[in-house]
């Protein structure tokens, strides 16, 4: 079974704005003033690497997730 690629999360900064970040990573792929920009260019990374997308909201709980080529179950068709 091939190991899981991971995941990208777009969480609040301490500071202000928003990163993007890969689990694991030390660094955030991007910063981002607007939590929309973030998004956009988090969405791109992910879709690229095929990991799972969460984005969080400003207490840190996950708002909502996309899965870019890891679904367990894809559809039959």
């Amino acid at each position: 079974m091939p190991k899981k690629p991971g995941s990208h999360r777009v969480v609040p900064n301490a500071e202000g704005g928003w990163d993007v970040k890969k689990d694991g990573a030390t660094r955030s792929s991007g910063h981002f003033d607007k939590k929309q920009d973030a998004v956009v260019a988090g969405r791109k990374i992910s879709r690229n690497q095929g990991t799972e997308f969460y984005i969080h909201g400003k207490d840190g709980s996950i708002q909502s997730k996309d899965s870019h080529g890891n679904d367990p179950y894809p559809p039959m068709g």
